[in-house]
């Protein structure tokens, strides 16, 4: 996933000077989604959503806990939780996988 990151934000795969922070980010955003699944490791369909995630976080690295700034007419705008825009997405995974485990028999 850290090279597709790198890819997205024109880093260059040989740049190693930001990997450190891009793993940290990476990693913190995995861990967000687990928790949003419920404890479940999210799974490769989901992680173009970590890796958007990871975008978003990279890109307000200085801005943190800011909901907007405005600068010589250009302005930006923030949202509290950067998965807002998926929450969809992993409730439909989620209903997916709740539908699959109905109606199992598990013998012990």
């Amino acid at each position: 996933m850290l090279n597709v990151l790198k890819m997205m934000l024109g880093i260059d795969e040989s740049d190693t000077s930001l990997d450190a922070k891009l793993n940290w980010i990476l990693d913190s955003s995995t861990s967000r989604l687990k928790i949003l699944l419920g404890g479940i490791e999210p799974p490769k369909e989901l992680q173009h959503i970590v890796v958007d995630v990871s975008i978003i976080r990279f890109n307000r690295i200085g801005s943190e806990g800011m909901n907007s700034m405005s600068v010589e007419g250009e302005s930006n705008s923030y949202r509290d939780d950067d998965f807002a825009g998926y929450k969809d997405e992993i409730q439909a995974y989620l209903n997916v996988q709740n539908e699959s485990v109905e109606g199992r028999l598990r013998f012990l």
